[in-house]
């Protein structure tokens, strides 16, 4: 038989999973492929530009497991069975329709106030209402829902200091100042009272942003004393910017003294948002391939001959 639909492997992939053992990809590959009698050639089968197809669609059916929080990503290329998938197991299961997982994926974005688009609602038409320029659209919030996973697990696993240098390089990237500027643009781990970066824009230094940068879960929330101990180090050095980053959420207490406080401004920005900044400023990720769509130039079959 042909390789299935990404989607036709959720079942069997929550299936594998519901032992609660972490798994490496691999076996979950193996699995399914013995789940779906494919054949070696079925298993080596691959798309016009040479990808795998069967690797291929495990990692998209990975990808919407996880984006509807059923699945998590212990490690590196590995994969386990999440507390909620555990739930929805235990309430009966097999009811991984692709129409189910996009409202676990939606009700899950709904809890995020700085994010990036879920990579698909209910409220998108199926492939065959689309009409090609929206099939590429929706096409492109996909790939990159799926890289803004992948860079956020990487950050996760960050050194915390490291994590640092990260957000002062994405800084630079945005064009807040100059590289040469900025070389000691993160702060000591000792003593640095709460800041852990100071980014100069311009050359004397008149304009800075002070930085906080927390390494958190995915799911862990920024609380607002947090923010108002960063907001205390940023008033202790006169500074009146500061970027609070975190690879987790901010609880609403958070974001409501953020936004209260006119004194100084302070701007939060979550895990979603800073994957979203880095690929959109080309951090930490690269260009495979590049599409161009053309039309027609109406205006050299009009101009006078």
């Amino acid at each position: 038989m042909s390789v299935p639909k990404y989607n036709e492997f959720f079942p069997v992939f929550m299936e594998f999973l519901s032992d609660g053992n972490e798994h490496t990809l691999q076996e979950v590959r193996d699995y399914c492929a013995s789940k779906f009698d494919l054949s070696e050639e079925d298993k080596r089968a691959t798309f016009p530009t040479g990808r795998n197809i069967l690797i291929n669609r495990l990692g998209w059916a990975q990808t919407y497991l996880k984006q509807a929080g059923l699945i998590t990503n212990p490690k590196r290329a590995v994969v386990a069975i999440s507390t909620f998938g555990k739930e929805i197991m235990s309430n009966g299961g097999g009811i991984f329709t692709l129409k189910y997982v996009r409202e676990l994926q939606q009700q899950k974005s709904d809890t995020y106030t700085n994010s990036i688009s879920t990579i698909e609602n209910s409220a998108i038409p199926e492939p065959e209402e689309q009409t090609p320029q929206e099939m590429i659209d929706v096409s492109m919030a996909q790939l990159n829902a799926e890289l803004a996973d992948k860079l956020l697990d990487e950050l996760t696993r960050m050194d915390e200091y490291d994590f640092e240098y990260v957000i002062v390089d994405l800084l630079l990237k945005m064009g807040y100042g100059k590289p040469e500027e900025n070389q000691d643009a993160v702060t000591r781990k000792s003593g640095d009272g709460g800041i852990d970066g100071i980014v100069r824009a311009d050359r004397f230094g008149f304009d800075a942003i002070y930085t906080q940068a927390k390494r958190w879960k995915e799911d862990s929330h920024v609380q607002r004393p947090d923010i108002q101990k960063f907001l205390g180090a940023m008033v202790s050095l006169g500074a009146t910017k500061g970027l609070f980053i975190t690879t987790g959420q901010f609880s609403k207490g958070a974001l409501d003294f953020a936004a209260q406080n006119h004194n100084h401004k302070i701007v939060l920005v979550d895990g979603k948002k800073l994957a979203e900044l880095m690929i959109e400023y080309g951090l930490g990720v690269t260009t495979v391939k590049t599409y161009e769509i053309k039309r027609v130039d109406s205006d050299y079959f009009s101009a006078d001959s």
